[in-house]
């Protein structure tokens, strides 16, 4: 009799393995094609069917996290993230997309921690100069200095631009080096620290001669 228990558990256990894996391989699919035609509907939906199937460990966490992401759903994006970074605190993508949906959704304080946490991993220029701008937003000058300071002394790749709005029909794009020397301006003239604010200002523009803003601050301290 216990053989036969025995034999009748093996085989409902292994239906089941079998089924499970047939739905992953068909959500799978699903996903693929979806994600083949821009569907990012039934690409969610796919993803929650393979989370719901493999488990709370799924990868495709990570997946729905990215998709939601890309797709400006900051709110969804923070929510997938705060409960993956639980098991993945050193995970720095998803630390990145998580401070950036922090900060779109006006959550400055929290962002600004989020960038902090990620620059002690990075030790990155931008996480630097992106927490100092939050630091200046939300007025904290001191901190915000200190980190702008460090931004400029880790090393750039020279790749990355930074995009600044002039006026409403125009946007600039600027390198980091220079958006760090103009954001190290502000808030020393925050800090009415007239002097080391008019050098940064000159330092940004010698980096990024056609640097408008920064033309202007600089025009604006020296008819003051």
């Amino acid at each position: 009799m216990k053989n036969i228990l025995y034999i009748l558990t093996l085989i409902i256990t292994t239906t089941a393995i079998a089924q499970t894996s047939n739905n992953v391989t068909f959500e799978k699919q699903k996903l693929k094609q979806a994600l083949a035609y821009g569907d990012k509907v039934t690409a969610a939906s796919s993803m929650y069917s393979i989370i719901a199937l493999e488990g709370p460990k799924s990868s495709y966490k990570d997946s729905l996290a990215f998709l939601y992401f890309n797709s400006g759903n900051y709110v969804s994006t923070f929510l997938v993230t705060n409960d993956i970074l639980k098991n993945k605190p050193n995970n720095v993508e998803l630390l990145e997309i998580h401070a950036i949906s922090l900060e779109s959704m006006g959550a400055l304080k929290k962002a600004g921690e989020t960038y902090n946490t990620l620059l002690s991993k990075t030790n990155n220029n931008y996480h630097a100069y992106k927490l100092a701008g939050l630091q200046l937003n939300t007025k904290n000058l001191t901190e915000a200095y200190t980190s702008i300071k460090k931004a400029d002394q880790l090393a750039d790749n020279g790749t990355m631009k930074i995009n600044f709005q002039v006026n409403k029909n125009y946007n600039q794009n600027v390198d980091l080096k220079a958006a760090i020397a103009y954001l190290e301006g502000l808030i020393a003239l925050k800090l009415e620290k007239t002097d080391e604010a008019k050098a940064s200002f000159e330092r940004a523009i010698k980096i990024f001669p056609e640097f408008v803003l920064a033309k202007g601050k600089l025009s604006a301290i020296k008819t003051e």
